[in-house]
């Protein structure tokens, strides 16, 4: 109870894997006023199959795939890319962002988690539009780079895979972004735990993979190429416009 005998509004116990807001309840008005009456009926099925996966946090939010959906129709974007795939909510809500003829090269190391959504993704009438690629994406990358016709040719791309590996791929897409083209990174706060001091209470995952987020948030603030811009939607994402 506030000083002045006010409840205060109810706290994450643990900072939300989902939502840096402190308010449970502020992060459902959001979710129930603004993104869930504006969900595509496919998005709204494959965020409901993907919750009774055993990996679930895995996912896009629904607020972020909302987010995503209008970034890619304000930039245009036809050309995309995306590494980490999961069950493909993100994948989804960019298929519905392009044009008929946009196209997605979409990259994973699990087929499995990918198929869980795709009969939904086909039934949304997307599915020609994406471009499935089993494997781990560094050596397909390499290919890309050494492939000069392919530098500049992508007009987005959305990162949400390993992070210990985020600087690699950020050093690889920067070539194959086109100037003005936006690279997204997903989870760029990390659950809140940026800040937390050395002896708080982390999950393994969570303290293991700090450090990387920490060391990539650095290296794209000094990076002169791109102009950023960081978001405290989802777990935190970080928009990077290549500007040279």
């Amino acid at each position: 109870m506030a000083a002045t005998g006010e409840a205060q509004p109810a706290k994450h116990q643990e900072v939300g894997h989902k939502s840096l807001l402190q308010s449970d309840a502020l992060y459902q008005y959001i979710l129930e006023t603004s993104v869930y009456p504006r969900e595509p009926q496919a998005m709204k099925e494959l965020r409901e199959v993907t919750a009774k996966h055993p990996w679930n946090l895995m996912t896009t939010s629904a607020d972020e795939g909302q987010f995503l959906n209008m970034l890619l129709k304000l930039i245009n974007a036809k050309n995309t890319m995306e590494i980490g795939v999961y069950t493909g909510y993100s994948l989804l809500s960019t298929a519905l962002a392009l044009p008929e003829d946009g196209k997605i090269l979409a990259l994973d190391i699990n087929r499995e988690n990918y198929e869980i959504g795709l009969p939904i993704i086909e039934k949304a009438g997307v599915a020609h539009k994406i471009d499935f690629r089993e494997g781990p994406a560094l050596p397909l990358l390499d290919e890309m780079v050494n492939d000069v016709k392919l530098h500049g040719s992508f007009d987005f791309i959305f990162v949400d895979a390993d992070k210990d590996n985020y600087l690699n791929y950020h050093k690889r897409l920067i070539d194959l972004i086109k100037i003005g083209g936006v690279i997204g990174y997903d989870n760029t706060l990390w659950n809140g735990s940026l800040v937390a001091p050395p002896d708080a209470p982390l999950r393994k995952y969570v303290r293991y993979y700090r450090d990387f987020v920490l060391e990539l948030n650095k290296a794209l603030a000094a990076d002169s190429r791109v102009e950023i811009c960081q978001l405290p939607v989802g777990d935190g994402i970080t928009l990077c416009r290549r500007i040279s």
